[in-house]
């Protein structure tokens, strides 16, 4: 078991019979001392952001919303947004006091505690895991469509292979740099942003009838009231970006600056986008028909509003989306890896970096590995779910761990951004987040609590003795 501690600093010293410091130059190593570069600017903190929640949101759920809730699924991405405003504005706070690599799991482990940061740390790899899986089978599905305007025909039976592909793929990009990830994850977002603000535009001004042909309305909540929390809950994977930002902290600039607007914009910006997208998607169909669409509703919905033209805009926008979705998470994923890591909560070679690239390379072998064992599975609904359950109940915690810290204020707390209307914010955001845990599916509960459950296991095994530096 880790057996660590000291005062001050970022890491743990100290030595532990199965976690000793080492440091490692064949191959270009190093632990302990390292640290992630800081070449991340706000763009690359929207575009982690914007980048990973667009996937999904706009590209993959329509089809499956609109099934659940109608035209009211609307309604469900706006309340998805208030939970994730919620819990962005402490998380805010938390990651300007605490600028480090690990988001989440960083600030409940030193606000709460080694037990309640280990299961955190570990739920959040895992709940990323299975994030960055539903956007690779999702970009499988965008990617036989591709090809399918293009003219080839491949069947939906590429659909994995494809994923895999491209999922082992990003791993290996992210392994030769953050930089280099976030050039591609700033190209993919622009010119994805373009194609919907385009698409949109004109969809939107055709829905309200001011171009093409008018459409009778829909009942806008045809299936009550009680779908659209359901739904919420299904879609709350759409933005799980902004916290994804959190989780590269570490390699921020100016990060009591960046890291606020970069969360708060991006919950915003890609809110409002979710809301219009479903309302110019069920314009163009009713629910029923979008729901017999599935995944790749949008391509026919693009087909409707401008032809071939349109189909094709929407599925290269879709591969995009969802690239850019994968992308990013893997990269969160290895971060959280290596946080934990670093904490000696997981043994210490995790969070070797590569001197070569200043990348976690272990951490991301850990994060790519499982990551394409999902996908393998293809359960869309199910991995989108889990992956909720397990960032709900660290986004709730988050909120908890502010009122804790702001509680006892220790003298390394200073943030440069202080939540408005605390202590109301984090209270209604713990319970927002925990409330929407309820909506799941039994199965996707059952799988995330089984989660849970495992790593306080490991707690209790490896790392009940750790005791956590402070922060300076």
């Amino acid at each position: 078991m880790g057996d660590t501690s000291s005062t001050g600093g970022t890491n743990i010293e100290g030595e532990s019979p199965q976690v000793e410091p080492t440091v490692e130059t064949d191959e270009a190593t190093i632990t302990d001392d390292a640290e992630l570069e800081r070449t991340l600017g706000l763009s690359g903190g929207l575009a982690i952001g914007i980048g990973t929640m667009i996937g999904a949101g706009i590209f993959v759920f329509p089809g499956l919303a609109a099934g659940e809730a109608g035209p009211a699924a609307a309604a469900s991405f706006a309340v998805g947004a208030l939970v994730a405003l919620l819990v962005a504005l402490p998380t805010s706070e938390l990651a300007t006091a605490m600028p480090k690599s690990g988001g989440g799991y960083y600030y409940i482990s030193r606000g709460l505690g080694t037990l309640a940061g280990t299961v955190v740390g570990l739920s959040l790899w895992f709940g990323l895991v299975f994030a960055t899986a539903f956007y690779l089978v999702g970009f499988g599905y965008y990617a036989v469509d591709t090809l399918a305007e293009l003219g080839v025909a491949v069947g939906d039976g590429l659909v994995i292979p494809l994923a895999l592909l491209f999922g082992a793929g990003f791993t290996v990009l992210n392994v030769t740099g953050t930089e280099n990830a976030a050039k591609l994850q700033n190209g993919i977002v622009a010119l994805l942003l373009s194609i919907l603000v385009v698409f949109l535009g004109y969809g939107g001004l055709d829905a309200v009838g001011l171009v093409g042909e008018s459409t009778a309305p829909e009942q806008f909540a045809p299936f009550g009231t009680l779908p659209i929390l359901t739904t919420a809950a299904l879609v709350f994977t759409s933005y799980l970006g902004f916290a994804q930002v959190a989780t590269v902290a570490g390699e921020m600039k100016d990060p009591g600056r960046n890291l606020p607007l970069a969360m708060v914009g991006s919950v915003v910006i890609v809110g409002v986008l979710y809301v219009v997208t479903v309302f110019v998607a069920t314009s163009a169909f009713g629910s029923e028909q979008l729901s017999e669409f599935g995944e790749t509703a949008m391509v026919e919905v693009g087909r409707h509003y401008l032809g071939a033209a349109g189909a094709f805009a929407i599925v290269f926008g879709g591969l995009l989306a969802t690239m850019s979705s994968a992308n990013a998470s893997v990269l969160s994923t290895s971060r959280a890896i290596y946080a934990v890591s670093k904490d000696a909560l997981l043994p210490r070679r995790a969070s070797h970096i590569n001197l070569r690239y200043g990348t976690p390379h272990v951490a991301l072998g850990m994060a790519g590995g499982p990551i394409l064992l999902l996908v393998a599975t293809g359960r869309v609904e199910l991995l989108a779910e889990v992956a909720s359950f397990l960032h709900l109940v660290m986004y709730g915690l988050i909120c908890v761990a502010l009122l804790a810290v702001r509680r006892d204020e220790p003298e390394w707390y200073d943030p440069d951004f202080r939540v408005p209307g605390y202590p109301a914010v984090p209270i209604l955001g713990a319970l927002a987040s925990f409330a929407l845990i309820g909506f799941m599916q039994r199965t996707s509960q059952f799988i995330g609590i089984g989660i849970m459950i495992v790593t306080a296991g490991w707690h209790a095994y490896y790392a009940r003795d750790v005791t956590l530096k402070g922060v300076l």
